[in-house]
């Protein structure tokens, strides 16, 4: 590497986002918006508002008001701000086509295609999408307040779409598992913003596998493949920027137990094929450290929840199948001599969880509104999050399973089979159903914090 790309992995700390680097803390409440700018000078307004409020990756800790805020944008809604077209011309053509129009390739069909999605989902009417997080309701309310107030005198700027977003009581998912773990060690900033049981003290954690360039996830960096990605111009635009793929993603819980119910004989054998399915078990240990039994202990053990691989421990999935969830997103080391492969289409995942609970042992659906907001943060959409889902999630090919696909978020249809390794005889799950509906979906820029304020400051 050259001196200079060498110094480029030096982040600029106080221009990114904290949200791309940083995890949130727990417990946490929050929302979600979606905004229309019909006016482009109350919109800059509203961005020169928002700035300083939202907390760089260097001052995480003590963001401003005590919330986390974000803020990103879509093609439409940097052209609604009156951005120069050269500028937005110099973006990929993924963005500038959005989410929407390449959902068949995402595997976003039948109910999941964008006809279905929860409008404005997918529409050019979204501009600016908005998170606000904090610890606790009263939080949340001062925060929103405070927005409440300084968009009313913006005409201009109207709110089309909120979602809430809580963790639940549990701090697990709706299918019951721990989420959030195996995020990238990122050149430069590390796992160091993982939070610990207690929210007060933050430290490396291993098994995160190899380092990871800063360039995957962020623009302005070299990545793994030794070059700085093209990034939208001008630079002080795309610098410190990522992509986001914003995702509404509704899950069919009750239909998960009743698959559980319907494929073992006893509760014992249904929490080990829901850990099948995911790789683990639902308190977050992994079954290749875990292969038999759950370990809670394990799981609660940040130094060794993560401490695995596939090539030695596990090479033929007899611990952790094959196509299991995890070790579709993430084949560490089993694919090949090189980690490249891999490294080149990780991402950074911030999901958090909307909805009630369905209640405990219920196998009906109840009608309400529950899943995960999932969000992907990374420099290259087709590389990274297009990739993970037409080939990692709805193909097997790579790890040998022909049209197998992921059991939990793959577009599955009630016809297709889940391959779990074990001797003398492999079991083989037929009539997978779709589990993961997506309810709508939007491709975003997040800029740096100087692109935030050069937008604000952009004239007609």
């Amino acid at each position: 590497m050259t001196d200079s790309a060498s110094a480029a992995q030096v982040l600029e700390l106080d221009d990114i986002q904290g949200t791309v680097l940083r995890q949130r803390p727990s417990p946490y409440v929050g929302a979600y918006f979606l905004l229309r700018v019909d006016d482009a000078a109350d919109g800059r307004r509203m961005l020169a508002h928002l700035a300083p409020r939202v907390a760089s990756a260097a001052r995480w800790w003590e963001p401003p008001d005590r919330a986390w805020f974000s803020v990103a944008l879509s093609h439409s809604g940097l052209r609604a701000l009156g951005v120069p077209q050269a500028s937005l011309d110099s973006f990929p053509a993924e963005f500038r086509q959005g989410m929407a129009a390449r959902a068949v390739r995402l595997g976003d069909v039948g109910e999941s295609g964008p006809e279905h999605w929860d409008p404005p989902l997918g529409s050019t009417d979204v501009h600016v999408a908005l998170s606000v997080f904090a610890p606790d309701e009263a939080g949340l309310q001062r925060v929103l307040d405070d927005a409440r107030r300084a968009l009313s005198g913006l005409p201009g700027v109207s709110v089309i779409y909120r979602l809430e977003a809580e963790q639940l009581p549990t701090r697990r998912t709706h299918l019951g598992f721990v989420d959030g773990i195996g995020e990238p060690d990122i050149e430069g900033a590390g796992v160091a913003s993982i939070l610990h049981a207690g929210g007060d003290h933050y430290g490396y954690l291993p098994g995160f596998g190899p380092t990871i360039k800063a360039g995957e996830f962020l623009l302005g960096y070299t990545n793994e493949l030794g070059r700085v990605a093209a990034m939208p111009q001008p630079d002080v635009l795309g610098r410190n920027g990522t992509y986001v793929a914003f995702r509404k993603l509704h899950l069919q819980v009750a239909a998960f137990r009743r698959y559980l119910r319907d494929n073992a004989s006893s509760p014992e054998e249904e929490e080990l094929l829901a850990a099948k399915m995911v790789g683990r078990w639902r308190s977050g240990a992994p079954l290749v450290l875990a292969p038999e039994h759950d370990d809670p202990d394990l799981a609660a053990d940040p130094m060794r929840a993560n401490d695995f691989n596939y090539r030695h421990e596990d090479p033929t999935g007899l611990r952790c199948p094959l196509g299991s969830h995890i070790r579709r997103m993430n084949p560490r080391d089993a694919l090949t001599d090189s980690i490249v492969d891999v490294k080149i289409h990780r991402a950074l995942r911030r999901g958090t969880t909307y909805g009630p609970m369905l209640p405990e042992g219920q196998l009906e659906d109840d009608g309400a509104e529950r899943g995960i907001v999932f969000i992907f943060m990374g420099a290259d959409l087709v590389r990274q999050f297009e990739f993970l889902k037409t080939q990692w999630a709805n193909d097997g090919d790579f790890v040998g399973l022909g049209t197998e696909k992921d059991p939990l978020v793959g577009d599955n249809d009630a016809t297709g089979t889940f391959t779990i390794p074990r001797r003398p005889i492999r079991r083989r799950l037929q009539q997978l159903p779709r589990f993961t509906i997506t309810k709508g979906g939007e491709y975003l820029f997040m800029p740096g914090l100087r692109a935030l304020n050069w937008l604000a400051e952009l004239e007609d």
